[in-house]
């Protein structure tokens, strides 16, 4: 049930202008765009046709004030009507400045205040490592400064102390954390006992690669560097 079929780039561009209705989007959006493409072309285990699948993958938008791109995307993809992009953030629209898991077909959580996406992440791979499904994977999607909220430093040990294999965290790196880490943000993972990648946020090939490189037995991390904010 994997979606194989690769998003047209002009396309994409296309709904991510209807989204944008003449605002300005920051990097927040433009850096996400290629990370979500290769996971919805080539990585999750998910259609519009499985969205209530037990078996299908999860994607967990923790970067919550980067939707833009999100929306586009699942338009993309057949998750939601093309039509729906018009109105993004409108007071009758489904499409709010944050996904509602409630309102919009393909969306896991809603998310709000930063930080609160890994954990629910970390409690849905519990969930489904109790309900003995030992297939689907939980991928969230954070930003790099979401790393100084407290409660994410909380839900990376506990997932490496617990071996959550069915866990991967994509750090999406645009430098614009506070304060850093010493060896890049992956060290913050795999002190405790992540295995990680860190690669270039617009090779799609070395991304694939990344996410597709746990070892099923630890959590992983893939630190997706987007150094360039072009669009």
């Amino acid at each position: 049930m994997t979606t194989t079929t690769a998003t047209d780039p002009a396309l994409l561009a296309a709904l991510l202008d209807r989204v944008r209705a003449g605002r300005d989007f920051g990097a927040n959006v433009y850096s996400t765009l290629d990370v979500l493409q290769v996971l919805y072309d080539r990585v999750l285990r998910v259609t519009p046709e499985t969205v209530d699948d037990p078996d299908r993958d999860r994607f967990l938008l923790s970067k919550g004030h980067a939707v833009a791109g999100y929306y586009a995307l699942l338009a993309a993809k057949g998750f939601v009507p093309v039509e729906w992009l018009d109105d993004q953030g409108g007071p009758d629209s489904r499409l709010g400045d944050h996904p509602d898991r409630v309102l919009v077909p393909g969306v896991e959580i809603g998310s709000g205040s930063l930080g609160h996406g890994l954990g629910l992440g970390v409690g849905t791979a519990l969930g489904l490592r109790a309900q003995g499904r030992l297939d689907p994977r939980v991928y969230v999607l954070l930003g790099d400064a979401e790393l100084d909220e407290g409660s994410n430093h909380e839900a990376i040990a506990y997932a490496g102390a617990t071996g959550l294999g069915n866990l991967t965290a994509i750090v999406l790196d645009n430098r614009s954390a506070s304060h850093g880490w010493p060896g890049g943000a992956a060290s913050r993972f795999t002190v405790n006992g992540w295995t990680a990648a860190t690669v270039d946020g617009r090779d799609h090939d070395a991304l694939h690669t990344a996410l597709t490189g746990h070892d099923q037995h630890r959590p992983h991390v893939v630190v997706a560097v987007v150094t360039d904010q072009g669009k």
